[in-house]
């Protein structure tokens, strides 16, 4: 008799919770959620600047950026950091969801420029739309903008497992004559205003207006820049359109710095990203890549 009423009280429960459905295909769609819960998930967060990608799966346990580091002015390959190029901005969080994948934030730059930011993040990718206005009476001289991205500890040489800072370089790659191309990437520079460091100028952005640090007299085969993790299991990567540089900086970090060209006075301008977050399969980042950019496909 207590099972018969253990059984009835079950089905008691799958007809208020699956109504108008068999207790069989209830069962099953229970089966999916399980699953799907099973999935990898990203969740954003941020504070003091940061915005951190965290995930239980990610090597390391979550992925710190710089967001954003910097607004840049042109003329800057050759140029002091602080006096020249360094554009000053404050960034506002507007509003983050209950579950921490909807992140929001307004960036105000100094000579009125403002940026709407909004960034989700879903199963293996984070997603980023920005809207850049210039409301002003004048002509902005921003032209670049860098989300510096500490891939450290994701790709097993953060500072808690090495004291070489470029270790991390090995395991990071860009795209030369069609294929990845890891570093050093050949023809690797050592001379600039600044080093260490690596710059990769696409051909539509002048030499004069990218990162003073050392330039790779390579061009990107694509806008693609990522790394291995530590145990080869994942691949980092990521992309903006229109980009201004790739760039490998000196706090064991990768970037896609984005391009806004000048904004004239009441111009409005997009930009998107993505950062890539996948098993290690490079064909198939690749193809997806390609689908979410394909402005940036061409000969190398």
């Amino acid at each position: 008799m207590k099972s018969l009423a253990n059984s009835l009280l079950l089905l008691a429960v799958l007809a208020v919770t699956c109504p108008g459905v068999t207790e069989s295909t209830c069962r099953g769609s229970e089966k999916t959620i399980e699953r799907e819960k099973g999935k990898p998930r990203l969740t954003l967060a941020r504070e003091n600047n940061m915005l951190f990608i965290q995930g239980d799966h990610i090597p390391g346990g979550r992925i710190p950026i710089n967001y954003l580091e910097a607004y840049c002015r042109a003329n800057s390959t050759d140029a002091d950091w602080v006096k020249h190029t360094l554009v000053k901005h404050e960034t506002q969080t507007l509003s983050l969801n209950e579950d921490q994948t909807v992140l929001k934030l307004k960036c105000t730059v100094a000579d009125g420029v403002t940026v709407q930011h909004t960034i989700t993040a879903k199963s293996d990718e984070v997603d980023f739309h920005l809207v850049a206005h210039n409301p002003t009476e004048r002509r902005s001289e921003v032209h670049w903008a860098q989300p510096c991205i500490r891939i450290g500890e994701f790709a097993g040489q953060g500072a808690s497992t090495t004291d070489d800072k470029y270790a991390y370089i090995k395991k990071s790659f860009i795209f030369l004559d069609g294929k990845p191309a890891f570093m050093p990437t050949r023809n690797w520079a050592t001379t600039a205003r600044y080093v260490p460091g690596q710059v990769w100028c696409p051909q539509n952005v002048p030499r004069t207006d990218v990162n003073p640090r050392p330039l790779n007299p390579e061009v990107p085969g694509n806008g693609l820049i990522g790394c291995y993790s530590g145990d080869n299991q994942w691949i980092f990567a990521t992309a903006f359109e229109p980009y201004q540089e790739l760039f490998q900086g000196v706090i064991r970090c990768l970037h896609a710095d984005f391009r806004l060209g000048g904004l004239q006075p009441g111009e409005t301008k997009t930009i998107r990203g993505k950062i890539y977050i996948v098993p290690a399969d490079m064909d198939a980042l690749v193809k997806r890549y390609e689908r979410d950019f394909p402005e940036h496909l061409k000969q190398d």
